[in-house]
Protein backbone atom coordinates (compact mmCIF):
# COMPACT_ATOMS: atom_id res chain seq x y z
CA UNK A 1 0.00 0.00 0.00
CA UNK A 2 3.13 2.20 1.20
CA UNK A 3 4.15 1.79 -2.59
CA UNK A 4 1.14 2.89 -3.87
CA UNK A 5 0.67 5.52 -2.21
CA UNK A 6 4.31 6.74 -3.32
CA UNK A 7 4.14 6.32 -6.67
CA UNK A 8 0.27 7.51 -7.19
CA UNK A 9 1.75 11.21 -5.30
CA UNK A 10 4.71 11.08 -7.71
CA UNK A 11 2.81 10.72 -10.62
CA UNK A 12 0.24 13.14 -9.22
CA UNK A 13 2.46 16.19 -8.30
CA UNK A 14 5.46 15.44 -10.49
CA UNK A 15 3.15 15.39 -13.86
CA UNK A 16 3.39 17.52 -16.73
CA UNK A 17 1.98 21.34 -15.75
CA UNK A 18 -1.04 21.33 -18.71
CA UNK A 19 -4.30 20.30 -18.86
CA UNK A 20 -6.40 19.00 -21.32
CA UNK A 21 -9.06 21.33 -20.59
CA UNK A 22 -7.01 23.92 -21.11
CA UNK A 23 -7.02 24.94 -17.80
CA UNK A 24 -3.72 26.90 -17.83
CA UNK A 25 -5.54 29.25 -20.26
CA UNK A 26 -8.08 30.39 -17.61
CA UNK A 27 -6.10 30.03 -14.52
CA UNK A 28 -5.20 33.26 -12.60
CA UNK A 29 -5.19 34.34 -9.10
CA UNK A 30 -5.09 31.60 -6.30
CA UNK A 31 -5.87 29.65 -8.60
CA UNK A 32 -2.46 29.52 -10.52
CA UNK A 33 -1.71 27.22 -7.16
CA UNK A 34 -3.58 24.80 -8.96
CA UNK A 35 -1.73 21.61 -10.24
CA UNK A 36 -2.67 20.63 -13.60
CA UNK A 37 -1.61 17.67 -16.08
CA UNK A 38 -1.23 17.04 -19.22
CA UNK A 39 -2.87 13.43 -19.25
CA UNK A 40 -5.81 13.47 -16.77
CA UNK A 41 -4.72 10.55 -14.30
CA UNK A 42 -7.40 7.45 -13.41
CA UNK A 43 -8.35 7.40 -10.02
CA UNK A 44 -7.29 3.96 -7.50
CA UNK A 45 -10.26 2.67 -6.74
CA UNK A 46 -11.43 4.29 -3.24
CA UNK A 47 -14.69 4.33 -0.90
CA UNK A 48 -15.59 6.46 1.70
CA UNK A 49 -18.84 6.74 3.87
CA UNK A 50 -21.98 9.22 4.83
CA UNK A 51 -23.46 9.89 8.04
CA UNK A 52 -25.79 6.82 8.56
CA UNK A 53 -22.41 4.46 7.74
CA UNK A 54 -23.57 3.56 4.07
CA UNK A 55 -20.57 3.58 1.49
CA UNK A 56 -19.69 5.46 -1.58
CA UNK A 57 -17.62 5.58 -4.33
CA UNK A 58 -17.08 8.05 -7.15
CA UNK A 59 -19.08 5.62 -9.53
CA UNK A 60 -21.62 7.13 -8.36
CA UNK A 61 -20.80 10.66 -9.67
CA UNK A 62 -19.74 9.58 -13.22
CA UNK A 63 -20.34 12.66 -15.94
CA UNK A 64 -20.03 15.47 -13.16
CA UNK A 65 -17.35 17.58 -13.08
CA UNK A 66 -16.46 16.92 -8.62
CA UNK A 67 -14.41 18.80 -6.53
CA UNK A 68 -13.44 16.51 -4.05
CA UNK A 69 -11.87 18.28 -0.34
CA UNK A 70 -10.00 15.92 1.90
CA UNK A 71 -10.33 18.10 5.28
CA UNK A 72 -11.11 17.75 9.10
CA UNK A 73 -12.85 19.15 11.88
CA UNK A 74 -9.54 20.24 13.49
CA UNK A 75 -7.73 21.69 11.12
CA UNK A 76 -8.04 25.68 10.64
CA UNK A 77 -7.70 25.79 6.60
CA UNK A 78 -10.17 22.97 5.73
CA UNK A 79 -12.80 24.99 8.35
CA UNK A 80 -12.02 28.90 6.31
CA UNK A 81 -12.41 27.28 3.55
CA UNK A 82 -15.89 25.20 3.67
CA UNK A 83 -18.12 28.16 3.40
CA UNK A 84 -16.72 29.02 -0.17
CA UNK A 85 -16.93 25.16 -1.31
CA UNK A 86 -20.59 25.64 0.04
CA UNK A 87 -21.22 28.88 -1.95
CA UNK A 88 -19.76 27.10 -5.13
CA UNK A 89 -21.79 23.90 -4.96
CA UNK A 90 -24.77 26.24 -4.57
CA UNK A 91 -23.36 28.64 -7.64
CA UNK A 92 -23.58 25.64 -10.11
CA UNK A 93 -26.12 23.70 -8.80
CA UNK A 94 -26.30 19.65 -8.65
CA UNK A 95 -26.86 18.79 -12.58
CA UNK A 96 -22.78 18.81 -13.95
CA UNK A 97 -21.23 19.86 -10.83
CA UNK A 98 -20.27 18.43 -6.72
CA UNK A 99 -18.19 18.98 -4.13
CA UNK A 100 -17.17 16.08 -2.06
CA UNK A 101 -16.16 16.84 1.45
CA UNK A 102 -14.58 14.12 3.03
CA UNK A 103 -13.65 14.52 6.61
CA UNK A 104 -10.66 12.36 6.93
CA UNK A 105 -8.96 10.39 10.01
CA UNK A 106 -11.16 9.37 13.19
CA UNK A 107 -11.38 12.45 14.66
CA UNK A 108 -13.97 13.50 12.56
CA UNK A 109 -17.30 11.97 13.97
CA UNK A 110 -20.58 12.41 11.87
CA UNK A 111 -21.54 14.65 15.16
CA UNK A 112 -18.64 16.65 15.18
CA UNK A 113 -19.17 17.45 11.18
CA UNK A 114 -22.86 17.86 11.70
CA UNK A 115 -22.47 20.13 14.19
CA UNK A 116 -19.72 22.26 12.43
CA UNK A 117 -21.95 22.05 9.31
CA UNK A 118 -24.93 23.38 11.19
CA UNK A 119 -23.09 25.98 13.01
CA UNK A 120 -21.83 27.49 9.82
CA UNK A 121 -24.58 26.99 7.65
CA UNK A 122 -23.12 24.49 5.59
CA UNK A 123 -26.20 23.07 3.76
CA UNK A 124 -25.24 22.36 -0.01
CA UNK A 125 -22.40 19.69 1.22
CA UNK A 126 -22.61 16.14 1.93
CA UNK A 127 -21.22 15.28 5.45
CA UNK A 128 -18.94 12.03 4.15
CA UNK A 129 -16.56 10.91 6.38
CA UNK A 130 -12.88 8.83 5.69
CA UNK A 131 -12.39 7.22 9.10
CA UNK A 132 -9.50 5.10 8.63
CA UNK A 133 -7.98 7.28 6.13
CA UNK A 134 -8.21 4.87 3.25
CA UNK A 135 -9.79 7.43 0.46
CA UNK A 136 -6.80 10.23 2.03
CA UNK A 137 -4.34 7.26 1.33
CA UNK A 138 -5.62 6.09 -2.13
CA UNK A 139 -5.54 9.88 -3.59
CA UNK A 140 -2.00 10.38 -1.93
CA UNK A 141 -2.82 13.06 0.05
CA UNK A 142 -0.21 14.08 2.39
CA UNK A 143 -1.90 17.25 4.21
CA UNK A 144 -4.93 19.02 5.08
CA UNK A 145 -6.83 20.22 3.08
CA UNK A 146 -6.33 18.71 -0.34
CA UNK A 147 -8.66 19.62 -3.01
CA UNK A 148 -8.60 17.49 -6.08
CA UNK A 149 -10.39 18.26 -8.95
CA UNK A 150 -12.26 15.44 -11.28
CA UNK A 151 -13.37 16.01 -14.85
CA UNK A 152 -16.49 14.48 -16.51
CA UNK A 153 -14.62 11.09 -16.85
CA UNK A 154 -13.57 10.34 -13.91
CA UNK A 155 -10.05 11.35 -13.99
CA UNK A 156 -7.68 13.73 -11.94
CA UNK A 157 -7.00 16.83 -13.82
CA UNK A 158 -5.65 19.06 -10.91
CA UNK A 159 -5.24 19.21 -7.14
CA UNK A 160 -4.71 22.23 -4.60
CA UNK A 161 -2.81 21.78 -1.68
CA UNK A 162 -4.02 24.36 0.91
CA UNK A 163 -6.53 26.20 1.52
CA UNK A 164 -8.80 28.35 -1.44
CA UNK A 165 -11.52 30.79 -2.07
CA UNK A 166 -13.52 28.33 -4.04
CA UNK A 167 -16.59 30.67 -4.51
CA UNK A 168 -13.91 33.57 -6.23
CA UNK A 169 -14.46 34.42 -9.83
CA UNK A 170 -10.71 32.69 -10.61
CA UNK A 171 -12.35 29.00 -9.13
CA UNK A 172 -15.34 29.58 -10.76
CA UNK A 173 -13.87 29.96 -14.11
CA UNK A 174 -11.43 27.00 -14.35
CA UNK A 175 -14.86 24.66 -13.13
CA UNK A 176 -16.45 26.21 -15.76
CA UNK A 177 -14.14 25.66 -18.09
CA UNK A 178 -14.24 21.86 -16.85
CA UNK A 179 -17.92 21.12 -17.20
CA UNK A 180 -17.91 23.46 -20.42
CA UNK A 181 -15.46 20.67 -21.71
CA UNK A 182 -17.51 17.93 -22.56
Amino acid sequence: MLRFLVLYTALALGANVAQAADLDAVKDGQMESLVTYSKPLPLPPFSFTDETGAEHSMKEFEGKVVLINFWATWCPPCREEMPSLNALQKAFGPDDFKVLTIATGGSNSPAKVASFFDKEGIDALPRFHDDANFAARAMGVLGLPVSVLIDHNGHEVGRMIGGAEWDSPEAKKVIQALIDDK
